[in-house]
């Protein structure tokens, strides 16, 4: 790989656009050809290690749902601990829930009570950063549970959406890094 400008064009090549899905006139980044091909799936594992290791991390959350396909091995890679964030009722025993807000409803996300403690530094891991509302959640979610939030890192984000003006203030200073901005 040639450096940052190697990675950005092998992960650019791996995400395959799906017009029209979930629904016409929206464009789905389909990241399963980058997941298929070792090499990328690889390099996008070094590049959000280094990520959650420069910026202090010591647990990393990964979203529900592909960001436990992108967070567990971000953990592995970075020697750190993973914590999944899942939708409501999907976790046994004790959690901490938070409600958000979507475009056409709204949704919880849930995390055991214990898996997040004071001292822990967490890095929100997930595939898609798009308007913002699951990762603001989960960023309330990580605080109110007595955690730092060390940054949120993604493989894309859809700029076009607006997220990261919605994330500024839940950020609270807190670095938000796209590998990949489209």
């Amino acid at each position: 790989m040639n450096g940052l400008a190697g990675t950005t064009a092998l992960l650019l090549s791996r995400i395959r656009d799906v017009p029209d899905h979930p629904e016409p006139g929206v464009t789905f980044k389909d990241i399963t050809p980058l997941l298929a091909d070792p090499v990328a799936f690889t390099a996008l594992t070094e590049a959000l290690a280094e990520i959650s290791v420069r910026n202090g991390a010591t647990k990393i959350v990964g979203l529900e749902a592909r960001g436990f396909i992108l967070g567990a091995p971000v953990a592995v890679r970075a020697g750190l601990g993973f914590i999944p964030v899942r939708k409501a009722g999907k976790l046994p025993g004790a959690t901490l829930s938070q409600s958000y807000d979507l475009e056409y409803g709204s949704a919880e996300i849930e995390v055991h009570a214990e898996d997040l403690a004071p001292g822990d530094r967490v890095m929100v891991v997930d595939d898609v950063l798009a308007t913002g509302g699951t990762a603001e959640a989960s960023l309330q979610l990580i605080r109110r549970a007595g955690a730092q939030v060390a940054g949120v890192a993604v493989l894309v984000e859809l700029g076009f959406l607006g997220g990261r003006a919605r994330l500024e203030p839940a950020l609270d200073g807190v670095p938000l890094e796209a590998l990949l901005t489209v």
